[in-house]
């Protein structure tokens, strides 16, 4: 199946409401920066609403995905961003308030729409067929990088142009405009009767190595993001550089999805190969970046990288798809969400506490070196999980056997 055969009208519709839905997400951690700047300890207390954001997704996205009923999503979906368009707009309205209302207002936006985006993937997937759920997947990708390559000019333009309050407030606005659309989309996705809580939970923890895996990927977009102005600082290359070398890393994973997707997924090795040969792929691209003196090698560098990205993370949600019952797809894939989360933070934490003792070029390898380390425990769980699970299917073979001998 082409791509040229998504043109159809449900999967327009949902495109628009995943762009109003995502793009608030990609500006808000910019966003909260610049609302507080000028506050005394603005940066301080804008790295603040930033971890309090993030963290009212880490902690949401698995308990709220959990929860999602597949047949009747929209809901859940619907009070998600509705919570998310409350939050964005009380910052907005409310910039000069005390700290801990704007902590709130922050943790409710990152909170309430936290298992929308694994929803409404789970969503995409039921409004194709099966032969064309790798072309949707990866359209998905191409999307989304596409909205964080846009979001950081978008944040930057409007609060140093216009009013650092604007961006938060046209947040709150898209996330409005996204709930209205859902009603254009199908309630939710057909899914044999879900499984009881504790199978469910079961199920959901057999698939730990995809998220390690997946968090291990995320480690190296925040090395990229967090540590690249510390690096050409470094290089004594102008940090107005860092913008445009991270919007080529996103264009280069727009294009790395979308040439995924041309084969329907018809690439060489088990999904589970693939993912750990794209995630190293793209640590020994990052790696390279550290010691490379040149803008114009690092920028290529990026570029190629960020070829990989997209492909290693799309590999990740397919294979949610081959371990995981469809009524627990929402929670698996918001679950993944949260531990891609997990891992952007423990990086972004990691190169802080580094570059107080180290140059921006060893922390950038210090990460590599954790991603390798992830890559490996959630390769070795991925074949574990695989051996156990063919060991009944193995004995169920045998069994018959025996029984004829008998």
């Amino acid at each position: 199946m082409s791509y040229r055969e998504l043109a159809i009208r449900p999967v327009l519709v949902w495109s628009v409401v995943t762009v109003a839905g995502r793009l608030p997400v990609a500006m808000a951690p910019l966003a909260l920066v610049f609302l507080v700047r000028e506050r005394p300890g603005g940066y301080s207390l804008g790295a603040a609403l930033a971890a309090a954001y993030v963290l009212g997704e880490i902690i949401a996205a698995p308990v709220l995905g959990m929860r999602m009923k597949a047949e009747r999503a929209r809901p859940q979906l619907v009070a998600g961003l509705a919570a998310g368009a409350a939050g964005f707009a009380g910052l907005g309205l409310l910039p000069g308030a005390h700290p801990a209302v704007l902590a709130a207002l922050a943790l409710l936006a990152g909170a309430g729409p936290a298992a929308v985006p694994g929803g409404l993937r789970a969503l995409l997937t039921s409004l194709v067929p099966e032969r064309a759920v790798t072309q949707a997947m990866s359209m998905e990708s191409v999307l989304t990088f596409g909205i964080w390559a846009a979001a950081p000019a978008l944040a930057t333009g409007l609060a140093l142009g216009v009013d650092p309050a604007v961006p938060l407030l046209l947040q709150g606005v898209l996330m409005g405009l996204s709930v209205a659309g859902l009603w254009l989309l199908p309630a939710g996705w057909a899914a044999e009767p879900p499984e009881k809580g504790a199978t469910a939970r079961r199920a959901l923890l057999r698939a730990w190595p995809v998220y390690v895996l997946g968090a291990g990927a995320l480690t190296l977009l925040a090395l990229a993001e967090l540590i690249l102005p510390a690096l050409l600082e470094q290089r004594g290359i102008g940090i107005g550089w860092a913008g445009p070398l991270l919007a080529g890393f996103s264009i280069g994973s727009a294009v790395g999805a979308f040439v995924y997707g041309l084969r329907g997924g018809r690439w060489p090795g088990a999904l589970p190969v693939q993912s750990v040969v794209l995630v190293l792929g793209v640590s020994a691209g990052v790696a390279l970046v550290a010691v490379l003196p040149r803008t114009l090698g690092i920028a290529i560098t990026l570029a190629l990288s960020g070829l990989l990205m997209a492909p290693a993370m799309l590999t990740r949600n397919l294979a949610l798809r081959e371990i995981l019952p469809p009524s627990a797809l929402a929670a698996g894939y918001s679950v993944m969400y949260a531990a891609v989360g997990a891992g952007y933070a423990a990086s972004g934490t990691l190169a802080g506490a580094l570059l107080k003792v180290v140059a921006p070029s060893t922390a950038i390898l210090c990460g590599v070196g954790l991603t390798v380390l992830l890559t490996v425990v959630g390769a070795v769980g991925e074949r574990r999980t695989a051996r156990l699970a063919a060991a009944p299917a193995a004995q169920d073979a045998v069994a018959p056997v025996r029984k004829v001998r008998r």
